[in-house]
């Protein structure tokens, strides 16, 4: 499934407000409007969900701590594929539970890999 390629710096939100997604930083040798392009080594990271499911005793916190994107599969950034996003990337609690799709603003919007 064909995607944005993103890069270091891209706004991308959990489905919750507040929690906010970053990467490692990306590889010098690729530029998407002057910032390093992001691969599947580069791990993405969720700060600051406040989400919480309801129990019997009352809400528990569960947030959202990493997000997994989609690898092109035509697009390697020295020999790794490099990250897209497409709408079936989700983000994930400590437990690997989905807690759904990222949110994101525009973030380059030249190039699309498969």
């Amino acid at each position: 499934m064909p995607g944005l390629l993103l890069h270091n710096g891209a706004i991308i939100t959990c489905p919750h407000p507040v929690g906010t997604v970053t990467a490692l930083p990306g590889s010098p040798r690729v530029l998407l409007d002057g910032k390093t392009a992001l691969t599947m080594l580069h791990v993405h990271t969720v700060k600051g969900c406040q989400f919480t499911i309801p129990t019997p005793g009352g809400p528990v916190l569960h947030p959202c701590v990493t997000v997994r994107v989609e690898p092109a599969k035509k697009v390697l950034i020295n020999n790794v594929a490099a990250a897209i996003l497409t709408p079936s990337a989700l983000c994930y609690a400590v437990d690997q539970a989905p807690q759904g799709p990222p949110n994101s603003s525009p973030t380059q919007m030249k190039v699309i890999a498969l």
